[in-house]
């Protein structure tokens, strides 16, 4: 047991959760926020949690949507957030949406009452003082260029990423697997794979020439300029390749070469977009090379124009924006401690994860497991069922041979989704021979949902 208090870094969704929920536990905290005395591109407000973009958490379906279950699990686990976020709600439907000031206001107002949370404001420029021995780092996707940099230099040249160049990502489920075929490019295994470790989705000339005419006509993200990433030639978007020549990409990410179609040997494919297993649970799939600046509900249009994905459901789409985030699964252990230095917990949007709630999730658990250890008690993580655990296994080396991972850009953040929870056996209720419609996804979206909240009842 020490007396030392529990220092974190940032005030966003993420620090505010941890200090709440460690000093619940009975620990002392001290949460540093360095805004006003230096502010930020994003932020208007000095207040504590401030939303900076949408003013949405998404939906509180928690029988079936996970970041309703997320909600949920937060909920019982006593989160200031989901309080602060339930006081202040809008009409929007299934969504819980918020009055962004008066959510804002009253987070601060109860850190800022809490008797074992001591408020500074101040920034931490660079590594926090040795002596602090129990320290989160929730500085968010804004992380300070100091202290950006001493952790880089902490944990080598491949560990933090200051741009998200991301590829959509499918659920398995929806892959039309009778058009798809399992190949690796000239069957080569490669260090952790078999020979047959991609899906291949063959276009037609014709298939193709409508792809890039579509690729060409899409809107765009409009971003503001602190957003903005330079443009790297191994991360180019798919429109700005599209852009450069209608040949281009089938000569990049959809070249055909070294593929054969099994269901059709004889006729050589015009282009192939490949799909690459993004998690070890093999429920997700990642789209190679499709980072875009695309319009969300473009991209769902366009990439259901692709043989085999005409049903796709997507995890997350694509994007390419700034965002400080660390390679967590090579340099976080699975209790978020940093491995170069076990002092250091991180939480929030740093860690790898998208979202409001998702960062506020993972500074809930950090919060927990620091007060944990400062009390002298022993805590695990929560289930890996449950919503907490699955975000927390995908950030610390749920995925697809995470030790092997060598670069930031091979691990992208991403919300909370059903890809990321272990399967669940489900059987047709007594009496009904068939399934009709989307019946069977909802079932399964009960019976994961079902599971979680009776495993996180222990945690909790």
């Amino acid at each position: 047991m020490s007396t030392e208090p529990i220092h974190i870094i940032g005030a966003g969704l993420a620090g505010s959760e941890a200090a709440w929920q460690a000093a619940e536990a009975g620990a002392s905290v001290v949460l540093h926020e360095m805004r006003p005395q230096r502010t930020t591109d994003a932020h208007q407000t000095h207040g504590f949690a401030e939303l900076v973009c949408s003013n949405s958490f998404r939906s509180d379906d928690h029988e079936h949507n996970a970041v309703g279950l997320l909600h949920e699990e937060m909920r019982r686990c006593g989160s200031l957030i989901m309080k602060s976020a339930d006081m202040h709600a809008l009409p929007a439907g299934g969504a819980l949406a918020v009055d962004r000031d008066g959510f804002s206001d009253a987070v601060t107002a109860e850190l800022s009452a809490h008797p074992n949370i001591t408020i500074e404001r101040s920034e931490i420029a660079g590594l926090p003082p040795a002596e602090w021995q129990n320290v989160i780092v929730a500085t968010g996707p804004l992380t300070s260029p100091p202290l950006a940099e001493a952790i880089r230099e902490l944990t080598g040249e491949d560990s933090l990423a200051f741009f998200d160049a991301i590829a959509p990502i499918i659920h398995s489920d929806s892959i039309d697997h009778d058009i798809v075929w399992a190949q690796s490019r000239y069957d080569k295994p490669g260090p952790a794979g078999t020979g047959a470790d991609y899906l291949n989705c063959p276009m037609t000339e014709k298939q193709y020439n409508d792809f890039i005419d579509a690729l060409l006509a899409a809107p765009l993200h409009q971003f503001k300029d602190w957003e903005m990433v330079p443009y790297f030639d191994g991360c180019l978007p798919i429109e700005v390749m599209a852009e450069r020549g209608r040949e281009t990409l089938r000569h990049g990410p959809m070249k055909p070469v070294g593929l054969t179609n099994p269901r059709d040997p004889l006729t050589k494919p015009y282009a192939i977009v490949q799909l690459r297993q993004d998690n070890a649970l093999g429920t997700l799939w990642n789209m190679v090379g499709f980072q875009t600046k695309m319009r969300y509900g473009v991209q769902t249009e366009i990439f259901r124009m692709i043989p085999g994905l005409e049903n796709a459901q997507f995890a997350r789409l694509g994007g390419l924006h700034r965002n400080t985030f660390l390679n967590s699964p090579k340099v976080l252990r699975p209790d978020l401690k940093l491995r170069a230095d076990p002092r250091l917990r991180f939480a929030g949007q740093v860690t790898g994860v998208e979202g409001y709630v998702e960062s506020a999730a993972i500074g809930l658990v950090a919060g927990r497991l620091a007060a944990a250890e400062t009390l002298g008690k022993l805590m695990e993580t929560p289930p890996r069922t449950t919503a907490l655990g699955a975000l927390i296994d995908h950030i610390t080396g749920g995925h697809l041979e995470a030790e092997a991972y060598s670069s930031a850009r091979s691990f992208q953040p991403m919300n909370v989704n059903f890809g990321l929870f272990p399967p669940v056996e489900i059987s047709k209720p007594e009496g009904v021979k068939r399934w009709r419609g989307n019946e069977k996804v909802m079932a399964k979206r009960k019976a994961i949902t079902t599971r979680a909240l009776q495993d996180l009842t222990v945690w909790a």
